[in-house]
């Protein structure tokens, strides 16, 4: 090794990153928080499908099943042993707490036999870090809307690992939503897919369904009451024996869902003066939530970032993206470390 590979190995951070909060078993390679030597995910939709919707207790099997080889191959893919590893970072929440537990165990197995730091990640910051990867140029400060299955937050991005949580949902989040109407119009699971892909041949115009508002917290989210009101329609048209179109269902109901994402989100940039916006999270892989974003941070001369759709959903990388900079900051956890369902943003054990 000559003088310049020593410099360039001493200045490079790599990490060895864990998921498994929900059904995603996953496994990165990491360098200094945006270079991903892999990112290896064993999804768990075929098996959940057939239930239509995530079982915690088959899924936290599946985990312990998958873990090893996920792991095995994301070094191998990357050319690297755990000896070539600065690191260990792992999901601890929020989550479903037998999925997480095998995630943190694992961790802290590795990172016990080979002496390694710690890194407890919080899922949500792992979203928002997988703008890192994609969008190299991005730092601090920025807003940043993380909408998924389990999670819509409207953050203030005031520094890497330093976050104002602007707004949440109050009830549903978006993802949620998504997976229960399309259900409920006989789409399937997951919900997200299912409901973009009806919705490209309906008219976003056919419905009106309501825009909730939140009294007094002019940032946060409701999607319970959107989501009854198209249960509502739907059970009319039965009682009534009206067609229902599930195209024109679809379309009315995302274009209702984006419509308050995007007016919230703009409103917030606005008051905060934010000259950089963000999304993340998996439905921000939503192609008409990407347009509708884009179109109107572009009005209002907001940069715009996004991740590519494989970084939205659950997956390792985006946890070695934000534990690197957890890392420098000089955060390690200890053998206590534990998962934490529940667990809030900002918050750490």
């Amino acid at each position: 090794m000559d003088s310049i590979d020593r410099i360039e190995k001493t200045n490079r951070v790599t990490i060895l990153a864990i998921e498994s909060s929900c059904d995603e078993t996953a496994a990165a390679v990491v360098e200094n928080g945006r270079n991903v030597r892999s990112n290896i995910i064993s999804s768990q939709i075929d098996i959940h499908t057939l239930y239509g919707g995530v079982v915690p207790e088959i899924a936290s099997r599946k985990h312990i099943e998958r873990i090893n080889q996920v792991i095995a191959q994301a070094l191998d893919t990357a050319g690297m042993t755990l000896d070539d590893m600065d690191a260990i970072a792992v999901t601890y929440g929020p989550g479903l707490v037998g999925a997480l537990l095998v995630g943190v165990a694992q961790a802290k197995a590795l990172a016990y036999a080979k002496k390694l730091p710690l890194i407890g990640v919080h899922h949500i910051e792992g979203h928002i870090s997988a703008n890192y990867i994609e969008n190299k140029e991005l730092e601090p400060p920025y807003l940043c809307l993380v909408v998924s299955g389990g999670h819509t937050h409207l953050v203030n991005v005031q520094d890497y690992g330093v976050y104002q949580v602007l707004g949440r949902t109050r009830d549903d989040a978006a993802g949620e939503a998504f997976d229960k109407v399309a259900r409920a119009i006989g789409l399937g699971y997951p919900g997200g897919p299912k409901i973009e892909q009806a919705a490209q041949k309906g008219n976003p115009q056919a419905m009106v369904f309501p825009r909730a508002k939140v009294s007094g917290s002019a940032f946060d989210f409701s999607f319970s009451g959107l989501k009854s009101a198209v249960l509502n329609y739907l059970n009319g048209c039965q009682m009534k024996n009206i067609p229902i179109i599930k195209e024109d269902v679809a379309a009315s109901f995302q274009k209702a869902v984006i419509d308050v994402l995007v007016d919230n989100a703009m409103q917030a940039a606005e008051q905060f003066h934010a000259d950089k916006f963000a999304i993340a999270g998996g439905v921000a892989a939503n192609t008409a939530l990407r347009t509708c974003m884009a179109d109107a941070c572009e009005k209002r001369g907001i940069q715009f970032f996004h991740p590519t759709p494989i970084l939205c959903t659950d997956n390792a990388a985006m946890i070695g993206a934000a534990a690197y900079y957890e890392y420098q900051a000089g955060r390690r956890d200890g053998w206590d470390l534990n998962a934490v369902a529940n667990l809030k943003l900002g918050d750490t054990c």
